[in-house]
């Protein structure tokens, strides 16, 4: 261990989304090549000698503590652990979590000392996984709010690696196994399951975690929802959701040192005849079984909404993955108007 093709794995997974700002602490993590990178994380991650390392993958996670404040982070599964070596900015940034974060080294405000925050799951704690829609995001859910992280890869491949390789790990987890079922009564065994909704896919691995992954309803609850925002100019018959992306809007920031753009997570839908901004919540649904009310905010809430017809050109940027798009409306000031006039004259 570890064989020369996961060292050239590890070493090529091993850079930081271009688009993303991170601190000096990860910057010196994602300059590590190979041997360099596997001793680092056994001189200074790792929590026993002998468990190795599988999988690394930058990420932006969200904890369900601190539902509000996106960061950046460099995941490393390991054989006895999911480790988020996270931004020390992330600790300064919302500061009446204090009872979340050990805030021990704090005063080393020495500008050559980097300090790095890492939040540890070990495996035996895991109990559950759920994918997000198009495998844009997943959950990772332990036994309480302190152990629910959302790891948003807005990447379907890495978001498929990162679940290989989990399973993978998790096999080689010795568990105690599930006691033998009980033989359930007729009344029992179907009384239970009318609840008149769908569960969603799960697959029961043999480590006894969870992997949830969505269903159809939840496509049909999104589309109900952006036909409700649409107010009602369209039979959900004919509603179709093209396009579920995580993307970010460009808030160009002027007036600055260098008049910066940041960066702000939004959810776009495109449909056959709009295209929507939300502001979604990834961490929050499906509710955990600790939780004892409903979050304080809607998983989807619209931030923007535009029709297609209203749409005058697209703009794309020249620079490599991601992409940068600027999509340039028509300025309608009443846009009911238009949708009157045609049906005066051309239609009951």
């Amino acid at each position: 261990y570890p064989s020369e093709f996961l060292m050239q794995k590890i070493t090529e997974d091993n850079q930081i989304p271009v688009h993303l700002h991170v601190s000096v602490s990860l910057q010196y993590v994602a300059g590590l090549k190979g041997n360099a990178l596997v001793e680092f994380f056994h001189g200074n991650i790792a929590e026993v000698e002998n468990e190795e390392l599988r999988h690394l993958m930058w990420s932006s996670v969200l904890f369900y503590k601190t539902p509000n404040v996106e960061v950046m982070a460099c995941v490393l599964l390991s054989t006895k652990a999911i480790y988020f070596l996270l931004d020390d900015s992330f600790i300064h940034a919302d500061e009446h979590q204090s009872d979340f974060w050990n805030k021990e080294n704090s005063d080393c405000e020495n500008s050559s000392f980097h300090l790095s925050c890492c939040f540890v799951l070990k495996l035996n704690d895991l109990q559950s996984v759920n994918v997000g829609l198009f495998d844009q995001y997943f959950r990772i859910s332990g036994h309480s709010a302190d152990h629910i992280v959302t790891c948003l890869t807005r990447d379907s491949y890495n978001t498929h690696t990162f679940i290989q390789q989990l399973m993978a790990v998790l096999s080689l987890l010795a568990r105690t196994p599930s006691p033998e079922p009980v033989d359930k009564d007729f009344y029992s065994e179907f009384g239970s399951k009318n609840t008149g909704k769908m569960e969603n896919y799960e697959l029961i691995h043999s480590s006894r975690v969870k992997f949830i992954y969505p269903n159809e309803e939840e496509i049909g609850d999104l589309a109900f929802l952006v036909a409700e925002k649409m107010d009602g100019l369209t039979n959900l018959q004919s509603l179709n959701i093209l396009l579920y992306v995580l993307a970010f809007q460009v808030n160009h920031v002027e007036g600055s040192a260098q008049n910066t753009s940041s960066l702000q997570p939004k959810t776009l839908i495109l449909t056959s005849s709009d295209l929507f901004l939300f502001d979604e919540d990834y961490i929050s649904y499906p509710l955990p079984e600790f939780a004892k009310e409903p979050p304080k905010r809607d998983k989807y809430q619209l931030v923007d909404g535009r029709r297609i017809r209203d749409l005058d050109r697209v703009l794309m940027g020249y620079q490599t993955y991601p992409q940068a798009l600027t999509f340039v409306f028509d300025d309608v000031q009443n846009q009911d108007l238009m949708q009157n006039l045609t049906l005066d004259h051309f239609g009951e």
